[in-house]
């Protein structure tokens, strides 16, 4: 192969929620994709099992939001700390609750659309070189029948946590081991717990239980008494144990599907792009279960770069715009690193101080309204926005809810996200959208269902990963078109 010989446009290191997500992201928009993983198979290992309200939201915007929640069970709150539940039924989106369903269901959604749309994706390809030239990247991966060489345009990795693509770039990942010795379960309960999501903390540790509906419940414990290497086995008579002492009550764990035993980082590449490549999910950042924002947060990585990638493919997209990954994502990653952080430490604390905040936090319950709002809108996703030019209308950079659109053809869609199925941004205004006709292969014009509401004056352009991009009141003609070609390129 020379180094003129493209086999793809993108190539997509690992095959999990992430590297999924973003592949039939790409793949569906025309653009050809490898992705290469270096399991033979799928692994059985589901250690997220949270799917949150933003993260919905988006995979609503792919058209498989429903099929996933069908998988599993929707809880309208959060139950944490004695009384203290953070409350998801108040959330200002479509999904006011979070998902509770084995991460394996998640990846056959993701996988299924990928291959579909025309993804090539090679499992037992273990990346072992990569280099990187002004016109593209070459990968080398060992497969059973020998080394390969692939080369594409650009190249992503989501590789998780012990990343090649971020060991070969020498992109440092610093942090620290936050907690050790984690245990993971799928088990059987005869007694039922009080609420489908509880967590208990208490002198010797801490545990927390999600019921899947199917009678099957997910248990994390961590015991401080019991610190033993990731290779030792979970004996399940030790985690019920555990489960009865921090929780109160014996549920009786009768039987265990699967078991793990792990240790959990706080860590951040200081860097998500390295020339043509870019880390994503677990490759980006890593930091403890708590509030289950992992996956969640790669899957929004994913979404965030795919139409990046997009542009930039097709020619249209400005390197800079690419640039935005880093300068949008990044601070997410951080905010999500602390915010899990002060979870588990608050959680696994031992010393006094911290065992009084947290018995003042349980006590407190229904007096923490703003607070365990602020907390609803970041565990679930939909509170985070990205930075916006100085003098930007107060939209710009702001997550989009899913508005309701007047509908002009039979069949065309009547709501946001129904509109970013098409993978493109959408224009939203009550007129003026004929300015949009030289971009029609880049945006999809409509109108919203309400002329008379919020919107009347307002012109929005909507990122296809459901962010506003720019949004006026009552732009004149040149200003709109400058708008248009800022974001998408020249028509």
């Amino acid at each position: 192969m020379s180094e003129t010989e493209f086999t793809a446009d993108v190539l997509v290191v690992g095959a999990g929620p992430t590297g999924l997500l973003l592949a039939g992201d790409l793949a569906a928009a025309g653009l050809r994709v490898t992705v290469v993983d270096r399991r033979a198979e799928e692994s059985n290992l589901t250690r997220a099992f949270a799917v949150h309200a933003r993260t919905l939201e988006l995979l609503d915007a792919r058209g498989l939001a429903d099929e996933l929640i069908a998988t599993g069970r929707t809880m309208p709150s959060l139950q944490a700390f004695g009384r203290l539940r953070i409350d998801l039924a108040a959330l200002p989106t479509r999904f006011p609750f979070v998902l509770v369903t084995p991460q394996s269901n998640t990846e056959r959604v993701l996988r299924d659309r990928a291959v579909k749309a025309g993804a090539d994706l090679r499992r037992g390809a273990e990346l072992t070189g990569l280099r990187q030239d002004a016109e593209g990247v070459t990968l080398t991966v060992r497969t059973a029948d020998g080394e390969q060489r692939l080369r594409a345009r650009y190249a992503v990795g989501a590789d998780g946590v012990h990343s090649a693509v971020r060991d070969l770039l020498g992109i440092p990942f610093p942090g620290e081991s936050v907690v050790r010795s984690v245990m993971l379960a799928d088990v059987r309960l005869e007694q039922q717990p009080d609420q489908p999501l509880t967590a208990g903390a208490g002198e010797r540790g801490f545990a927390f239980l999600a019921s899947y509906g199917d009678g099957w419940h997910r248990v994390i414990g961590w015991d401080r008494d019991r610190q033993v290497p990731d290779s030792d086995p979970v004996v399940l008579s030790e985690l019920a144990d555990l489960v009865r002492e921090v929780m109160g009550r014996d549920l009786r764990l009768t039987e265990a599907r699967w078991t793990s035993r792990f240790h959990s980082d706080e860590r951040q590449a200081t860097s998500y792009r390295s020339g043509r490549v870019f880390l994503a999910g677990d490759a980006a950042h890593c930091h403890s279960p708590a509030g289950g924002q992992g996956m969640n947060t790669g899957l929004q990585d994913a979404a965030n770069l795919s139409w990046k990638l997009v542009a930039a493919v097709r020619g249209w997209g400005p390197d800079a715009l690419l640039d935005t990954y880093q300068t949008e994502r990044h601070p997410v990653g951080r905010a999500v690193l602390r915010s899990s952080g002060a979870l588990v430490r608050l959680a696994l604390g031992r010393h006094a101080s911290t065992r009084a905040l947290r018995s003042a936090i349980g006590a407190a319950a229904g007096h923490l309204g703003p607070l365990a709002e602020l907390g609803a809108k970041q565990i679930s996703g939909i509170g985070f926005g990205y930075p916006a030019e100085k003098g930007a209308h107060p939209l710009a950079g702001r997550r989009v809810p899913d508005l309701r659109l007047a509908v002009d053809v039979p069949g065309g869609p009547s709501r946001l996200h129904e509109a970013l199925r098409a993978g493109k941004a959408v224009l939203i205004s009550n007129d003026e959208l004929s300015v949009a006709d030289s971009w029609s292969e880049r945006v999809v014009t409509a109108a919203p269902a309400d002329p008379h509401g919020k919107l009347r004056d307002t012109v929005l352009l909507v990122r296809p990963d459901g962010y506003a991009a720019w949004a006026c009141a009552d732009p004149t003609r040149g200003e709109l078109r400058a708008a248009l070609s800022q974001w998408l390129g020249r028509p």
